[in-house]
């Protein structure tokens, strides 16, 4: 596996300004009511429950928000949560992969606003399956560097736990593993007292591309264009940039 290529490890990212941060803010929630809809309300029972816990308090989402959130999932609260998942499959610039995950309570109104936003930045809609085979669902833990953590700590904490791979991002580390053994490598890294921003199965490509600059540019504008409908809850690539790419795309950004 050559490298995880969501687009989620530059400081892009990271520097979320106020009106991404309350689309980010209510994925998030989104997540928690679905997982709490599904395996119950209690975190100790429910584990996708807790991750998606876990996430929300790392981007900062007010304790009242999360809270109100699981009853709402549970049905404690009297309202009603109906959400499904769906995924689209497209390419966008040079060929690039995208596989673009919904979680909508309109499937109409998701496929349309994808399609429509595709369209109008360069990318192409693809037959379900002609993306998806390039594909691996993998779990993925993300934990950001600190001094007190090295590569070989998170390694001694994850190896004997099921990880199948532990990749050094730059700012972070990300713990890569089956998805029946995201569970444990959590618990494992729990266990070794190291701090993680989030845990979750994901789609990893097995065949990546590393496109220029100015592809790469292009491509981050759609997964940005992407994000920022509410139905859109993820987006991965094939799109693994090289290190010179990478620093460029970064400094482009300020």
């Amino acid at each position: 596996m050559s490298g995880h290529s969501k687009w989620a490890t530059t400081k892009h990212k990271k520097a979320v300004i106020d009106s991404r941060r309350a689309k980010s803010f209510a994925k998030l929630v989104k997540n928690i009511e679905v997982a709490a809809k599904v395996g119950g309300p209690d975190v100790a029972g429910n584990p996708t429950l807790a991750d998606a816990i876990q996430k929300a308090k790392k981007t900062s989402v007010p304790n009242d928000n999360i809270e109100r959130a699981v009853k709402r999932g549970a049905g404690l609260s009297g309202e009603a949560v109906d959400y499904q998942t769906i995924m689209y499959e497209g390419y966008g610039h040079a060929g690039v992969a995208m596989l673009i995950e919904c979680l909508t309570d309109n499937r109409n109104r998701a496929a349309a606003e994808v399609r429509i936003i595709m369209s109008r930045n360069g990318g192409t809609m693809a037959d379900p399956g002609s993306v998806a085979y390039n594909f691996s669902r993998k779990g993925v833990i993300s934990i950001t560097k600190t001094d007190e953590v090295t590569e070989d700590d998170v390694l001694l904490a994850v190896l004997e736990a099921g990880a199948e791979e532990v990749m050094d991002r730059g700012g972070g580390f990300e713990v890569i593993t089956d998805p029946s053994s995201l569970v444990d490598v959590r618990k494992a890294i729990q266990a070794a007292n190291i701090d993680y921003d989030s845990a979750e199965a994901e789609f990893i490509a097995t065949v990546t591309v590393s496109p220029d600059l100015d592809t790469a540019k292009k491509i981050v504008s759609l997964i940005d264009a992407l994000e920022d409908c509410d139905d859109v809850q993820n987006v991965f690539t094939n799109m693994d940039l090289t290190p010179e790419v990478s620093e460029a795309l970064e400094a482009s950004e300020g």
